[in-house]
């Protein structure tokens, strides 16, 4: 017959129990059981790049707003626009129908005698037009009254026609007197009339031109000779 424990035998498997307990706890705080870990470690964030490079630490590329890039094209576009309408403008005012023949009418004329070359004028028109203006071939002097007209030197014949804008100036250099005395039927002169030529030779050109001479006249002999118009000074004197 099964006899059932007593009192005295439950305080005898109390020290076993309480021992038991005692081991369990300590499985737990060891590691082998299951324990509270506590709040999550924060995970750190990659670092920012820093401003002006790439992660891979390259210059960045700096790509314009599109504001700005609008503005950029718009300025483009103007210019070019600006430049076309220069070009347009320069094409119109060149145009045949838009040029004139220089004359007496549209220019101021000078003639003065320059030290070098020995026995050498210089003269000068100047485009007081509001038009481009074409030098053809070469002035025609007459001193006073003189009968005949000095011949051009071929050699001095430019590529194209001399063409002034407003205010530019063109020159034509003049051989007065043979530098070794050879020439013959010196005079003094104190008038000169200068006549402008038309698109073909000797043809009338429009309005002639009356420059001053020196006080004490020029002197010129038959070696009077000019040279074609020249858009330059030392052209016209290199002869």
């Amino acid at each position: 017959m099964r006899t059932l424990p007593t009192r005295r035998t439950a305080r005898l498997f109390a020290p076993a129990i309480a021992a038991l307990a005692a081991l369990s706890l300590t499985a737990c705080e060891d590691g082998t059981g299951t324990k509270d870990e506590g709040a999550s470690a924060p995970v750190s964030s990659p670092a920012a790049p820093q401003p002006g490079k790439t992660d891979s630490g390259r210059p960045a590329t700096t790509t314009p707003a599109p504001d700005e890039k609008a503005e950029g094209a718009k300025g483009t576009e103007g210019n070019d626009k600006a430049a076309q309408d220069d070009a347009n403008a320069s094409d119109s005012a060149a145009a045949p129908e838009n040029r004139v023949l220089c004359n007496g009418s549209n220019t101021k004329v000078t003639a003065q005698p320059v030290p070098r070359p020995l026995n050498h004028m210089l003269i000068t028109v100047t485009n007081t037009g509001s038009k481009l203006c074409d030098l053809t071939y070469y002035p025609v002097l007459r001193f006073d009254e003189m009968q005949w007209a000095p011949t051009a030197a071929k050699e001095t014949q430019p590529q194209a026609v001399t063409t002034l804008a407003p205010g530019e100036s063109g020159y034509a250099g003049v051989l007065l007197a043979a530098a070794d005395g050879s020439g013959d039927g010196g005079a003094t002169a104190k008038k000169l009339t200068v006549a402008f030529q038309g698109r073909t030779p000797n043809s009338d050109g429009g309005a002639t031109a009356t420059p001053p001479l020196p006080a004490k006249g020029v002197y010129y002999d038959s070696s009077l000779t000019v040279t074609y118009w020249q858009q330059s000074m030392d052209d016209a004197l290199a002869w």
